[in-house]
């Protein structure tokens, strides 16, 4: 597949994804810098993210809603500031954010079918990026309500995986981590409730941090989904992803929850110094099965051992979550049931939707209270393992991708069986409210991206950042990019990757430094095809 000029010197090909060394400025905080010393101009950067979304609508979909116009305005401010002398960290750098986050102007459907009437102002979180200078690109798919880890759904169709369109990018957050992936913009926020910014990272090769609760203000909710939801950014690089972090936290005067701050981009800078790191395999106790894949606890040892040829201490234990589970059900429907009350047309809801608000109507009140009073408890139990530990490493999922429409057609109870078997590792530091970060830990034998998750106590960010970087410095995971190739905007692009994918085929760029994926003979025959 040949080059396309975009007018700005990138050489995307006709996906808009970069091909061979066509690659200038495609970090943020290499756009960030290339802007503030007069290399790139803010117009030149919005015009071919836009491109790039446009080329790849129909077969990625990312986008819910592009700012077009909007933005390359923005771009054009941003440049005469540039011009005047202003510095600001993000001026004139397109971002996306989710579209379950206010921007003025636009709908919040939150992966809803309907009409929304456009919001009148921009949440706090997008206030304060627009602070920083960013220009908002668009808004990306979430699947309805956030409630699950695909992001498909008959109000914008599916979208795919960068690395394989036969299998889904995760959810809820899919979107803004298929347009990082994919090359579409260097960051983009997306929220996590259950794990919803670390298991689209974990299945596109992205870091994906979850911070502590309120770091990230949610106004014009004091907040969200009965305080177990979270704003938090994906990007390829730990340093990407702390430099968004900071742009965007902060609180608003209504906010519930209202952490002091941390100074994210700085710990991605400092040595973590030598760590005591649990290594955990055991999910909490949900009555339902968990298998875990064997390719993800190879990728998810092999970085263990990583870790521990860094000069960490690692080794196996287990936090005691108790029935963690009783406290993450009544916050999550009732949080969904509040969502439902906002939709115009409640006859166009997912039925799955429709369940979980009404479990919502009755697990709220008495049933809410107990839960949410349970919180502290729950701290005391979880957290008396970072007496003996300073993290806890476990996989971020215990599958890799799904196929697209494994789940989006199952009922109520089949999509929560297949859902908590495939994701049981993230939604319990909901629960807490604290801090975690998902980072690449390699890929499947089909080369499909996984990931493992590194948890900390309340208010760790700094050093899970810090540790993120180590590790990010050893294995150079942010190297390795989706082909080209069938993701292109061709209408047998889907069929295309699937035939890879069912070949262990798919097409996968190593550079140097980066280990190449575990094979089904490296994990002694155990692996098994993806998907069948």
């Amino acid at each position: 597949m040949g080059l396309r000029d975009n007018g700005d010197g990138s050489g995307d090909n006709g996906a808009g994804l970069r091909s061979g060394a066509a690659r200038e400025y495609e970090g943020l905080a290499e756009q960030a810098a290339a802007l503030a010393a007069g290399h790139v101009a803010s117009v030149e950067l919005v015009r071919r993210s836009l491109a790039r979304i446009d080329a790849t609508q129909g077969t990625v979909n990312a986008f819910r809603r592009v700012r077009a116009g909007a933005a390359l305005a923005e771009a054009a401010a941003a440049d005469r500031r540039l011009a005047a002398g202003e510095r600001l960290p993000l001026l004139g750098v397109p971002v996306a954010v989710k579209d379950d986050t206010d921007v003025a102007g636009e709908p919040t459907a939150f992966g809803c079918a309907g009409e929304f009437p456009p919001k009148a102002a921009d949440s706090e979180a997008v206030r304060r990026l627009r602070a920083a200078g960013a220009v908002i690109v668009g808004k990306t798919n979430a699947c309805e309500l956030g409630q699950w880890p695909f992001t498909e759904g008959p109000a914008f169709g599916d979208t795919r995986n960068p690395w394989n369109p036969g299998h889904t990018p995760g959810g809820s957050s899919g979107g803004s981590a298929a347009a990082v992936a994919a090359g579409l913009v260097p960051a983009a926020l997306g929220t996590d409730g259950a794990g919803s910014v670390r298991i689209p990272a974990a299945w596109t090769h992205l870091v994906g941090i979850k911070p502590q609760r309120g770091r990230i203000s949610t106004w014009p909710d004091p907040e969200a989904f009965q305080g177990i939801t979270v704003l938090g950014p994906l990007a390829r690089t730990v340093r990407d992803a702390a430099l968004l972090l900071d742009a965007a936290a902060g609180s608003h005067d209504g906010d519930l929850h209202r952490p002091r701050p941390v100074a994210a981009r700085a710990a991605a800078d400092r040595d973590p110094g030598r760590l005591r790191i649990a290594l955990s395999w055991k999910p909490a106790f949900t009555g339902t099965p968990k298998p875990l894949h064997p390719e993800v606890r190879s990728a998810v040892t092999a970085l263990a051992r990583t870790l521990a040829g860094l000069g960490h201490h690692v080794e196996e234990a287990e936090p005691d979550y108790g029935l963690i589970g009783l406290a993450f059900v009544p916050r999550a429907t009732t949080g969904v049931r509040e969502w439902v009350a906002r939709a115009p047309d409640r006859t166009l809801l997912d039925r799955r939707t429709r369940g979980a608000a009404r479990l919502g109507r009755l697990l709220g009140g008495p049933v809410l209270r107990r839960a949410r009073a349970a919180e502290r408890r729950q701290h005391r139990r979880v957290g008396a393992l970072f007496g003996p530990y300073d993290l806890i490493l476990t996989p971020t999922t215990a599958a890799p991708p799904p196929r697209i429409g494994t789940l989006a057609k199952m009922n109520g109870w089949q999509t929560d069986r297949a859902m908590i078997a495939a994701c049981p590792y993230a939604w319990p530091w909901n629960v807490l409210g604290w801090p975690g970060i998902s980072v690449p830990a390699g890929f499947t034998a089909g080369g499909l991206p996984l990931g493992a998750q590194l948890l900390g106590p309340s208010h760790s960010e700094p050093l899970l950042i810090s540790l993120a970087a180590q590790l990010e410095g050893e294995l150079r995971w942010y190297e390795r990019w989706p082909e080209p190739g069938p993701v292109a905007g061709r209408p047998e692009a889907a069929g295309a990757g699937e035939r890879a994918a069912g070949s262990g085929e798919w097409p996968v760029r190593a550079r140097r430094g980066e280990p190449r994926p575990a094979t089904a003979e490296d994990l002694g025959g155990a692996a098994d095809a993806v998907g069948r």
